[in-house]
């Protein structure tokens, strides 16, 4: 399609656009699509029926016309459908609608295979990991509700919260439980109460109904607002037989909403009750240390002088062994250096000069003291000395 060409002074009349957007529509042809019915009027006696058809994912929706024929009595407003129509662009008014000329309901089988597909979806996203899992607090200061205006479902949780806890405050939050504004009206009160640090704990509630009554609650927008919530979140859905998503990404799944109070909320009597249990049990033990201790002391005196009495020959037993070790040691030393003395003494003896006297040598020295060593040097008086004394002799300078 060319595109227009216009300015400030040259621009195109508005039936000149809507005629460009006509043709552009026009060319999509019939498609398929599939949505929910949000709105139904069937006016009896005309031959066109009018329905809001809404994407239950996002909150879009377009207008839809067709005829009575193609219109089943069993589709009605929150009905699932899939339906062939061609777009239209009306130039008159300016509007987008669709007109159906095929309309089907989709069938259990096949919500049922395609909320399984969802979930194996998400389970590979890892959103309903346990670890990302937390844990309720033990006594939440304040409740976050989120459930239908006067429904059984708040009914039954404010009422057993308060009879476990008369002090529980809630903050309910009511909400369409079904429908096609269910979706969005649910996820909308999730992040209200998610912004407020006052709410420690949000329940979502519904009683029991049909699989296609607690849709809403396996829809992939909610789940993902529930897995992005920071506020630990617990799943009250229908009955024990009802699994929707839901349960599977919430930090809890309560089989019913009376369960959910009594998970959310201790009770008064049965703390009251342990912590009674807990006392007797520390008072028990605490008398049972003390009978123990008195027997214990009553015993004392005679085992203390039992323990000194121990004590003292075994103290006297280390004296005397360290005594004898004692005296192995200094005589173990004595010995040795006996031995050494008597070694250092041989050692002595065959270097002293007495004991090369005793092998037959002699000393010869002059009268000043001088040892002779050349006979040319042993002249005048000379001292001899022997091994058994000494004597003396002189030498003439004849020889």
């Amino acid at each position: 399609m060319p595109r227009l060409d216009t300015s400030p002074e040259q621009p195109v009349p508005v039936r000149v656009v809507a005629q460009k957007i006509a043709e552009w529509i026009n060319r999509l042809g019939e498609v398929w699509i599939e949505g929910q019915i949000a709105q139904l009027t069937r006016r009896p006696g005309m031959a066109t029926q009018f329905l809001v058809l809404r994407d239950t994912d996002a909150n879009i929706s377009l207008n839809v016309t067709c005829a009575r024929a193609v219109l089943a009595e069993d589709i009605g407003e929150g009905s699932r459908v899939v339906l062939r129509a061609r777009p239209d662009f009306y130039l008159e008014r300016g509007t987008l609608s669709l007109r159906a000329t095929d309309i089907r309901r989709v069938g259990l089988g096949e919500l049922l295979a395609r909320l399984e597909q969802l979930k194996r979806l998400l389970a590979a996203e890892g959103l309903f990991a346990a670890d990302r899992k937390r844990p309720l607090p033990f006594l939440p200061r304040r409740i976050g509700l989120i459930t239908g205006r006067a429904s059984a479902a708040e009914r039954d949780i404010v009422e057993n919260a308060r009879r476990r806890f008369a002090g529980v405050t809630f903050q309910v939050e009511n909400v369409a439980t079904q429908g096609p504004s269910a979706v969005n009206e649910v996820v909308a009160a999730v992040e209200r109460l998610d912004a407020d640090n006052a709410v420690d704990v949000i329940v979502i509630a519904r009683g029991g109904g049909s699989i296609e009554d607690l849709l809403p609650f396996s829809n992939e927008t909610l789940i993902r607002a529930v897995a992005a919530a920071r506020t630990p979140l617990v799943s009250a859905i229908g009955h024990e037989t009802d699994s929707p998503l839901l349960d599977l990404v919430a930090d809890l799944a309560a089989s019913t909403p009376t369960d959910a109070a009594r998970r959310i909320v201790p009770d008064v009597a049965d703390e009251r009750s342990r912590l009674a249990d807990l006392r007797e049990r520390a008072r028990q033990s605490i008398h049972q240390r003390l009978r123990g201790d008195s027997a214990l002391m009553a015993g004392l005196p005679e085992r203390m002088r039992e323990a000194v009495r121990s004590r003292l020959a075994g103290e006297a037993r280390d004296v005397d062994a360290l005594r004898e070790r004692g005296r192995r040691r200094a005589r173990t030393v004595v010995e040795a250096a006996a031995a050494d003395l008597g070694h250092v003494r041989a050692r002595i003896r065959s270097l002293s000069p007495q004991s090369t006297l005793d092998r037959g040598y002699a000393v010869v020295q002059r009268a000043d003291g001088v040892v002779v060593l050349d006979p040319d040097d042993a002249t005048g008086p000379l001292r001899i000395r022997v091994a058994r004394g000494e004597f003396e002799a002189s030498r003439d300078s004849r020889g």
